[in-house]
């Protein structure tokens, strides 16, 4: 170890560099002082993240801070990204979050193990495969059958699996590739097997016919989470696939059910009951009426033994029924119920036990039971129905209705609800285990909010319906056989010989082989292999899954919250007796510029990597067209994309690089519930990490001026800092200490914008520009000034670097990684309120020179006008800064009096708040004319009525006796602090607006 005490060009042992005072910087002498200034002459991501992934051990890319403590694992679980293309912002948002969470941790000595995966994503990815085969070749899945269609799935797979691995290392995700999995890969499709019949075994999967969401386009199932909602506020045409011309929607219907036996009414009609509905198609499969029993317009019918209605259609009669459910303010406050196609009517017709009716087949036509319809399209008939019913005369009303239409996400068909053969799984004690997990306090739901959320999804305890009609999936590991009286029976294995064998034990006996088994054509609901990853992904059923769960956080998109949350928390709980984390962290949904959700509908989806590379509007449109030539997006949706991106984008999108895409999206609360992201923010961002770079450039060509290494800065401790060097290390402390309370508390934009500030604001604008003489002139204080450089952007790095990876990795390369700073001895708040009052009065002296364009060539002078004789000194002791920061010539120091000796040569004068007046003068080059003189007295009238009416403010407050009983010594001694301070501006101001 050496030490200087301070003063040569050379680094020589004990050389008193400055009398009296001592000041001791101590280095290291471990690394060759290689003093060349070595980074480019600005910021460039893509040479800086190439020379990021050339290093030669992944280690490097990792700041290491010494000998850290080693606090045992840490893990999480990247939400599997889907196989049908990139990943978009969504993805890149998630992805970020955890990385940052994985950075911090192994900053503060964990090992983080954060296993990465794919998710086969069943409708999604068979409904992109079958538009690749039409846009191809014309053909359908059918036409090449189910082999030979899985096999083109899994050539997708391949192709956009590794597309989206390698989008998430540029992203600079440190995930524990060695762990990766898809989710059907052998160990996945064994742990769903087990999972499935261990369910299937304690009674907890059944099969049964109920009513589902059903795409006749998909001919499946699908789950709520697919399924969107279309607001129609008036009769609007829709695009329906399969059909030719659109279809209308956003009309009520009103026609009349004729009462059997009813009376004769005076004008010769027959009695009736006029009902409402949106969907006049299911007419056919009505199977009775429904009023509210305490509706006074049906109350004739209340005590009669049983009201029988004539079907308009069919040759029977259905009955009229009474339902507390019914609302009797829509329509007539008669309803139709048609359990077969309507989740209300299926739920009332099993109360009063009502057989289902169905009317459509799975592709959406009209069954051939019903003569004169059969065969034809659903709404199709919605106008034969209705043309039928205004002949028969029962038609009594048509008239606009505003109307939820639900639309499968996937095919963009309406939904059309359905009775179908379903495996489904009874949640009802899983969730209430999964409830009592946030209810006990061992789970905690970031932001709380969602806590509501958690139970209004989890207290009914629907049943989940886990089986989907596709080829693409998990092919549901059950098998269907028939004893000798015909009955069909079911058993769950994972292979056929097991079922084969416990079919045999079932019926008590006899010959394996003689045995007809058909195993279930359907795939499992593509969230039921995700909700065990927390497990599976470790390896579970094999025991050693313990040694990798349960998970530390959960960290997703709230709208899978019940969808993928709550089903992890009940099957973990369920299948292995313990939860798989105890804490789950939320963000909101990624939007554009305008608040808009990115969606192909809207055309404004933006890929992470078009923000990081940069990207032309040739190159934009090129990447459309590829994605409609792959089957990604049709042609309306590529119309729509191309417009839309013209219109957000008409000079392309300029390049941003990585590490600014990362920390804008991290610039944002991500527990918001919509994230509004704007590239051009991005930008900024990217040009705020060029400050940093020249930041360090500067730093390094002082090092070189000095004639030594930025390594060679240990500590420090002992050394005599300036003012200024001692207020950045505060604010350097501060700032640590704010990015360390948002990294518990997940207010990442807390971080952010704290690290922006000290590196904007107090280091680079700031500090930087006040130690830039001392360094020119070696001066021993120029040392000082260099180690206190090195220590900020050391320390100031390693807290952006999880935010910051590529860059940070780069930069913190020239300087040391140890520098021992004690950061506590430098917090002083009345220190960082006299230089935010120095820093104050300099940017309101260079806003007074940009206003009257004052340049350098008129070679501006300084005079400052203190209010008293305390701001006098405060003043002297920052003049050189002042000087600095202020960019005058010189800087002259006097008391704010009348007879002042520079008063009369100032051209401009203006007031710097409560320290002081100011003035500049110039030299003969500038000119004010007497309008421009005018303008500024007026400027400074203007703000002498608005310290006047703060003012005002201010002495009621403390004139009113409740404040001064109500409020804290604190407070009150705030405010008047605050008073005499408005009280000397204004006296500033005055003589020159007199």
């Amino acid at each position: 170890m050496k030490y200087l005490q301070n003063f040569t060009c050379k680094v020589l042992q004990r050389r008193y560099l400055f009398q009296p005072r001592l000041s001791t910087l101590y280095y290291s002498t471990a690394k060759d002082a290689d003093t060349k200034v070595q980074l480019a002459a600005g910021y460039q991501p893509k040479q800086v993240e190439q020379a990021y992934w050339e290093r030669d051990k992944e280690q490097a890319n990792l700041p290491q801070a010494g000998n850290r403590c080693k606090r045992g694992p840490y893990r999480m679980l990247l939400p599997p990204p889907n196989v049908t293309g990139n990943l978009h912002l969504g993805h890149a948002l998630t992805a970020t979050v955890q990385d940052v969470i994985a950075r911090q941790r192994r900053q503060l000595g964990y090992e983080v193990d954060w296993v990465p995966g794919t998710d086969h994503a069943g409708i999604a990815t068979q409904v992109v495969v079958e538009r690749t085969l039409a846009t191809a070749g014309g053909k359908t899945r059918h036409d090449i059958g189910r082999e030979a269609f899985l096999e083109e799935v899994w050539k997708w797979k391949a192709a956009k699996g590794a597309g989206i691995v390698q989008d998430l290392r540029l992203l600079g995700c440190s995930l524990n590739w060695s762990r990766e999995y898809f989710t059907m890969d052998e160990q996945q499709a064994n742990a769903v097997n087990v999972a499935f019949e261990r369910l299937f075994d304690e009674g907890l999967i059944q099969r049964r016919n109920s009513i589902v969401n059903w795409s006749t386009t998909l001919q499946s199932a699908i789950s709520d989470i697919e399924v969107e909602v279309l607001d129609i506020k008036e009769p609007t045409t829709v695009s329906v696939p399969g059909y030719k011309h659109k279809i209308l929607f956003g009309r009520i219907f009103e026609f009349a059910y004729t009462v059997v036996d009813g009376e004769t009414l005076p004008d010769g009609s027959v009695e009736e009951i006029v009902v409402s509905t949106t969907r006049p198609e299911t007419i056919l499969g009505d199977v009775a009426v429904a009023v509210h029993p305490l509706d006074p317009r049906y109350s004739k019918y209340r005590n009669m033994e049983a009201v029988q209605l004539k079907h308009p259609f069919r040759n029977d009669t259905i009955p009229l029924v009474f339902d507390l459910a019914v609302d009797r303010d829509f329509g007539t406050g008669a309803v139709k119920i048609t359990p077969a196609h309507d989740k209300f009517d299926f739920e009332l017709a099993a109360r009063h036990q009502l057989q289902p009716r169905q009317v459509f087949t799975k592709d959406g036509l009209i069954l051939d039971t019903f003569d004169g319809f059969e065969g034809k399209l659903r709404f199709e008939v919605r106008e034969m129905i209705v043309q039928r019913l205004d002949r028969m005369g029962l038609l009594r009303q048509v008239r606009p209705h505003a109307m939820q239409l639900p639309i499968c996400s996937r095919s963009k068909d309406v939904i059309e609800y359905m009775i179908w053969p379903q495996w489904f799984l009874n949640c009802k004690e899983m969730a209430q285990n999964a409830l009592s997990e946030l209810h006990s306090g061992r789970l905690q739901i970031v932001p709380s909010n969602f806590e509501v959320e958690w139970d209004r999804w989890l207290e009914e305890g629907r049943d989940w319906c886990i089986s989907r009609q596709l080829w693409w999936g998990h092919q549901v590991p059950a098998y269907q056989f028939t004893d000798a009286q015909g009955n069909a029976h079911w058993v769950a294995a994972a292979s056929e010989q097991e079922a084969r064998r416990k079919a045999v034990q079932l019926l008590g006996g006899g010959s394996q082989e003689e045995l007809s088994l058909v195993r279930d054509p359907d795939v499992l609901d593509t969230w039921f292999s995700s909700a065990l990853l927390p497990f599976s992904a470790a390896g579970w059923p094999n025991e050693s899954y313990k040694e990798k769960y349960p998970l530390d956080i959960m960290q997703t998109g709230h709208d899978i919250l019940f969808f993928w949350v709550a089903r992890m928390m009940m099957m973990g709980l369920k299948l292995t007796g313990e939860a798989p984390f105890n804490k789950v962290l939320l963000n909101g949904i990624v939007c554009d510029a305008h608040g808009r959700k990115m969606s192909k509908s809207l055309g404004n989806i933006v890929a992470p990597q078009q923000v990081v590379q940069g990207a032309s509007m040739d190159s934009i449109i090129e990447g459309l067209e590829q994605s409609l030539a792959a089957g990604v997006i049709n042609e309306a949706e590529m119309e729509i994309s191309y417009r839309s991106m013209s219109k957000m984008f008409p000079k392309g999108i300029q390049e941003c690089g990585t590490d600014a895409l990362r920390f804008t999206l991290l610039s944002h609360n991500i527990k918001n519930h919509f994230i509004n992201f704007d590239v051009s923010a991005c930008h900024t961002n990217k040009l705020f990490i060029n400050k940093i770079w020249q930041a360090m450039r500067f730093t390094l060509g002082a090092a070189e001026r000095l004639n030594i290494s930025l390594h060679q800065f240990e500590t420090l401790d002992g050394v005599n800092l300036g003012t200024w060097d001692r207020w950045i290390i505060g604010r350097l402390g501060e700032t640590l200490a704010i990015c360390s309370d948002s990294y518990n508390n997940y207010n990442f934009h807390m971080a952010t914008a704290a690290l922006k500030h000290f590196f904007y604001q107090n280091l680079c604008d700031t500090y930087l520009e006040t130690t830039k003489t001392e360094i020119n002139h070696r001066t021993p204080t120029g040392y000082i000034h260099v180690g206190t450089l090195t220590a900020c952007l050391s320390w100031g790095l390693q807290a952006l670097a999880p935010f910051t990876p590529f860059v940070a990795s780069e930069l913190l390369q020239h300087v040391p990684l140890n520098m021992e700073v004690k950061l506590s001895q430098y917090a002083d708040s009345k220190l960082v309120a006299e230089i935010n009052d120095v820093v104050g009065i300099c940017q309101s002296v260079r806003q007074l020179k940009s206003m009257h364009k004052v340049s350098k060539r008129h070679e501006p002078k300084l005079t400052l006008f203190a209010t008293n004789a305390e701001s006098e000194q405060v003043l002297a002791r920052h003049l050189q800064q002042i000087q600095l920061l202020s960019r005058c010539e010189r800087v002259d120091l006097d008391m704010l009096i009348e007879n002042s000796k520079h008063a009369k040569k100032l051209n401009l004068f203006s007031t710097a708040g409560a320290l002081c007046s100011f003035g500049l003068s110039m030299n003969e080059d500038f000119g004010m004319t007497l309008a421009e003189r005018d303008n500024l007295v007026q400027s400074n009238i203007k703000r002498l009525k608005r310290l006047a009416t703060e003012l005002q403010k201010y002495r009621m407050r403390l004139d009113n006796e409740a404040f001064q009983l109500m409020a804290d010594k604190k407070t009150r001694e705030h405010f008047e602090k605050r008073v005499k301070e408005l009280e000397a501006e204004m006296k500033s101001l005055m003589p020159e607006t007199a």
